[in-house]
């Protein structure tokens, strides 16, 4: 939106107020004003003068010497206008001054005769783009005067950049409107004469299409002449960068920037039937020839004007070249209507044709202003073009509705803002800007917005605007208050990031599969068929045929990601996931949903490490359960028989695709807390997966409820400690993490660790024997222990497990 300063203090006094100052108010109001620009400055250096003497050039048949009067001087200026003659006050560009474009006036010989500067036409300033003859400056200007001052156009040029929510803007009232609000100033609104008698003989308007035009309002002017505007009105246009065309035109132009409200101008004599119809294009009507003189194809979705036979005008977009204005025009019909922004918007980007006029329809305009506008436009014309109004006017308004009353709480308005507000105040800043505001109570108010206003649809709105007009600047700036409290933690989040963190430490990578999984996976497992993992919760509209289900295990996701992996050459993984199953319970009731993790591992255990001091050792059972033992080490869950035992099945329990001799169950108490082993080939080969995979599987909600061990700190051991070795021999079937363990176990307050470290059979040892090492550290806490001490405590140890496991000790 272009304004110029000297346009706006037409509508409201701006006394003390710079372009600087202007500039900050409208912005703060929410109206970014992108550049406020002196206008002309450049033409600064050019006088007014006055012809006084114009005589043919001697040797030239369209030339003329003139004798121009500057002040106190006269010069002779050699000038090839038609219109140059004696008495014409007109601008001169001495010598030395720089027209726009860079075109430089110097003294120059004309066919023989000095000429000392030019007389210039419009184009030659910049102005516009006529150049029949020099510019003719008003009757009574005096010369030698500076050129922008005699003519009142030293001026600044605002441009505001509007948000779509702001239309009631894209005018100077509406711009005037927010600076008189803010400035406590009265706005000064044009006078404008209403007459008492609507309705004409002369024409006539029908709707046929009310749903996209809400009111459609004429009037007639007859007897105008055709001419170009007088200067007050092209210098304004020509301020905002729009080009004077003819009087007609540019009061429509005029009117349009003042009130925001755009108008036509018909040549009523080109209307058939003397009639106005508002429709959609009939079957035949195809196309439509515009002012300016394109064919435009015309869709069942374009609104038109029409007259009695024929569309005349794209509706809210532009006039049609049949009815335009000429100078043979001598009676007008001023249109003023409002049309649905959104029929506006399709037709303007169908045609690709964005005008003006277009551009302020597509954000709405004021439907309660068309008659003020109208009959401005009307005296308007007959100011300057002549002629006569008619009595009346027409006015079709079938849109019309009932003003929406919005409640606003003073208290809430206060506590949103930041700001105590009174009602009063409130109705105060509101009603400045035009807003009707009608107190209920102290607090209550129900506010009435006006129809320039279609941003304003609810409180919040309100609230807003109340704090726009207040200024967001004078809003007292305060820190907010935060508790400077550690925020309690989802201990089940941080869990599953420890135990993710403990697993990648491993040297596993964290998959992250779809809980969209097949039913399938049940065979490909050899799942029973009365395996409650086969009951998995069915999708009604599934993504394909391989998502149909949701999971009831990890474990055939991850198999899944070992195959692709090892398709492309990666042969050694380890894998883990932390993620939902769903157990079913039952039909339209939601499913159990438990977080559970699984492990699974293939080829060399030693991936990634060097293989000269890690020989290459296909993964088994126990990397699986080294796994998950560390797991819960770290997580500070002991692995000891107290808390988590670990056993080796013979039937019951067993997963129908793990190998029977390497299946393990984790127990916790009395509850089952996950399992491990390896996965049979058979199921190996339906999961395309020809080489040796260990998994294991922890009920992670489980895991996550057991007590955890608390750190303890002591001091470093003050007295030295002694290390003993025994070599047991014992029958093949005693488990050596036994032996650990009763070791532990004993109660012996010397004992710092034990550590299995060698385990032999074969050799010279009797079948079915093998020989167990064990490297026990004894420590004292207060005092060095003695060749005694030790050897008490020593031989306490070796009788406890030659009793507890029938064993003896092996000779050196």
């Amino acid at each position: 939106m272009k304004f110029t300063f000297d346009w706006l203090r037409d509508y409201v006094a701006v006394n003390g107020c710079d372009a600087a100052r202007i500039t900050d108010i409208l912005t703060m109001l929410g109206l970014e004003v992108d550049s406020a620009a002196a206008l002309y400055e450049d033409l600064a250096p050019l006088r007014t003068g006055r012809i006084v003497a114009a005589s043919k050039h001697p040797d030239a048949d369209n030339l003329q010497v003139c004798q121009v009067k500057i002040g106190a001087e006269t010069h002779t200026i050699v000038c090839g206008a038609p219109n140059a003659r004696k008495g014409l006050a007109v601008v001169v560009a001495m010598p030395g001054t720089t027209l726009p474009g860079d075109m430089k006036i110097k003294k120059a010989k004309v066919r023989g005769i000095e000429s000392a500067g030019m007389i210039c036409s419009e184009r030659e300033l910049g102005l516009s783009h006529d150049h029949s003859g020099i510019m003719e400056l008003p009757d009574g200007t005096e010369d030698g005067q500076v050129f922008i001052d005699a003519l009142g156009m030293r001026d600044t040029l605002f441009e505001v950049e509007l948000t779509p929510n702001r239309p009631d803007c894209a005018a100077v009232i509406g711009i005037a409107r927010e600076l008189a609000g803010k400035l406590a100033e009265p706005l000064c609104l044009p006078a404008v004469a209403m007459p008492d008698n609507p309705g004409s003989a002369s024409f006539s308007v029908t709707i046929e299409a009310p749903e996209l035009c809400p009111r459609y309002s004429a009037r007639l002017v007859k007897g105008v002449k055709i001419a170009p505007s007088p200067w007050w009105l092209r210098k304004r246009l020509m301020a905002i960068g729009l080009r004077p065309i003819n009087n007609v035109v540019d009061i429509t132009n005029y009117v349009m920037m003042e009130y925001g409200q755009p108008l036509h101008a018909f040549d009523f004599d080109t209307l058939a039937g003397s009639r106005i119809i508002v429709r959609a294009p009939g079957d035949v009507e195809k196309h439509f020839v515009t002012l300016d003189g394109s064919e435009r194809a015309l869709d069942d979705q374009t609104l038109l004007i029409c007259d009695g036979e024929k569309p005349v005008a794209l509706a809210g977009v532009m006039g049609g070249l049949n009815s335009e204005v000429t100078a043979k025009t001598v009676n007008v019909l001023l249109e003023s209507a409002c049309f649905a922004p959104v029929s506006i918007r399709k037709t303007a980007r169908l045609l690709g044709l964005v005008s003006d006029a277009s551009w302020r329809f597509e954000r709405g305009v004021d439907v309660e202003n068309t008659i003020t506008v109208l009959n401005r436009a009307a005296a308007l014309l007959v100011e300057v073009a002549g002629g006569s109004q008619e009595a009346g006017w027409i006015d079709v308004y079938p849109g019309k509705k009932q003003p929406l009353a919005i409640p606003i709480s003073a208290a809430r308005t206060s506590r949103l803002i930041g700001v105590r507000f009174s009602s009063e105040e409130i109705i105060s800043l509101l009603t400045g800007i035009g807003i009707v505001c009608k107190k209920i109570d102290d607090d209550l108010l129900h506010v009435t917005p006006p129809a320039f206003r279609v941003d304003l649809e609810r409180e919040a709105d309100l609230v807003e605007e109340v704090a726009r007009l207040y200024g967001y600047d004078a809003i007292p700036m305060r820190q907010p208050l935060a508790a400077l409290s550690y925020p309690d933690q989802d201990l089940a989040r941080e869990k599953r990031l420890r135990a993710a963190a403990i697993m990648t430490s491993l040297g596993y990578h964290e998959a992250i599969n779809y809980s969209f999984t097949t039913s399938k996976f049940g065979d490909m497992l050899s799942l029973a068929a009365d395996d409650a993992r086969r009951r998995a919760v069915r999708l009604r509209n599934p993504l394909s045929e391989e998502m149909d289900c949701l999971r009831s295990m990890l474990l055939p996701g991850l198999l899944e990601n070992i195959r692709r992996n090892i398709s492309y050459q990666n042969t050694s993984i380890k894998l883990f996931e932390i993620g939902k199953v769903f157990v079913p319970k039952g039909q339209d009731v939601q499913p159990d949903e438990k977080v559970v993790l699984s492990g699974v591992l293939t080829g060399n255990s030693f991936s990634g490490a060097p293989p000269l001091h890690f020989p290459e050792r296909a993964v088994d059972i126990f990397d699986a359960r080294g796994a998950v033992e560390f797991l819960l080490e770290e997580m500070g869950i002991p692995c000891g028989a107290d808390v988590i035992r670990v056993i080796h099945p013979f039937d019951d329990g067993i997963d129908s695709f793990a190998e029977p001799e390497t299946a393990l169950i984790f127990f916790a108490g009395g509850a089952v807390l996950g399992k491990a082993g390896m996965i049979k080939p058979a199921v190996l080969r339906a999961f395309g997966v020809k080489q040796d995979v260990a998994f294991f599987t922890l009920d992670f909600d489980a895991l996550c409820a057991l007590p955890v061990k608390k750190a303890q700190f002591a001091p470093l051991p003050a007295y030295p400690a002694v290390t003993r070795d025994i070599a047991l021999l014992v029958a093949d079937r005693v488990a050596a993490g036994d032996m650990v363990e009763a070791v532990r176990a004993s109660g012996e307050k010397l004992i710092e660790s034990v550590a299995l470290f060698d385990i032999f059979r074969g050799g010279s040892l009797p079948p079915g024997t093998k020989s167990v090492a064990l490297s026990i550290t004894y420590r004292s806490a207060s005092k060095t222990l003695t060749e005694k001490n030790i050897n008490k405590t020593h031989e306490k140890i070796v009788r406890l497990l030659t009793d507890t496991f029938g064993g003896s000790l092996r000779a050196a």
